[in-house]
């Protein structure tokens, strides 16, 4: 820690990097210091002094990883139905790029996480962190999703134990990680499907494997990440926790 060299070459003093990261001022940096509520690269730190790289530090502040580059972006973006998945579009339909367009029109290259198809509506995680993307969208870490479907017919008892066993699509079987129904009404069902699969289409083509089309589907849910009450086209910044639980879901 102690040789390690800041951007411009001189390393930086610990406190310093996190009153600039905005958790504390210096003084109340060296007190969570002290207590031995800082980790930097995974050792706990409690004498002061100590320097840090703020451009390879990995630093935790009770656990919590801290982003130690202000030029990244962390966005939960609550897609409408009808907007698609894209930056920018050739033919003019609606895009996420256009519920962005101030914050793109302002220079951020910004990319979606994924994508959730047109007539798929709910949370979609937008940033310029490349690696966290990459990694987030990346199979083998198994993130996991939570959407809310709106499916065709009642819903039978067994049907969460199927989906739960596996079931054989066109391109090899799938499985989820929890169902549940919420609410039956009028020959519908509302039921919570979790699962990390990625593949195109994949909640759609479960539910009408197992004869229950599909008519609204919402994303809830993306990792640690929640929708909650956010308002359709509406987005906000990840907060620290919410930015630290994604980063540890992936073992950054």
């Amino acid at each position: 820690m102690t040789e390690s060299a800041g951007r411009d070459g001189a390393p930086v003093r610990l406190q310093k990097v996190l009153a600039q990261a905005g958790v504390a001022s210096r003084r109340a940096s060296e007190e969570m210091i002290a207590r031995g509520r800082v980790e930097v690269d995974g050792e706990r730190v409690r004498k002061m002094g100590v320097k840090v790289d703020p451009a390879t530090a990995v630093i935790r502040v009770d656990g919590t990883r801290i982003v130690l580059d202000d030029t990244l972006v962390y966005l939960a973006l609550n897609k409408p139905r009808g907007v698609h998945t894209t930056m920018s579009d050739d033919l003019g339909r609606p895009c996420v790029g256009d519920l962005l367009a101030g914050r793109v029109d302002a220079g951020q290259r910004l990319f979606h996480v994924g994508r959730l198809d047109a007539d798929t509506e709910g949370l979609l995680l937008v940033t310029n962190d490349g690696e966290l993307a990459h990694r987030l969208m990346h199979p083998s870490y198994e993130v996991s999703k939570t959407y809310m479907a709106t499916v065709v017919g009642v819903v039978s008892k067994g049907l969460g134990r199927q989906l739960r066993a596996g079931v054989e699509l066109e391109d090899g079987p799938a499985t989820v990680d929890h169902f549940s129904v919420l609410d039956i009404h009028d020959g519908r069902s509302l039921v919570k499907v979790v699962l990390h699969e990625g593949r195109k289409h994949i909640v759609r083509r479960l539910l009408a494997e197992v004869g229950h089309p599909v008519e609204g589907l919402v994303r809830t849910r993306f990792g640690g990440v929640a929708l909650g009450d956010q308002r359709a086209g509406s987005f906000r910044k990840l907060n620290r926790q919410e930015v630290s639980d994604l980063y540890g879901a992936v073992g950054l």
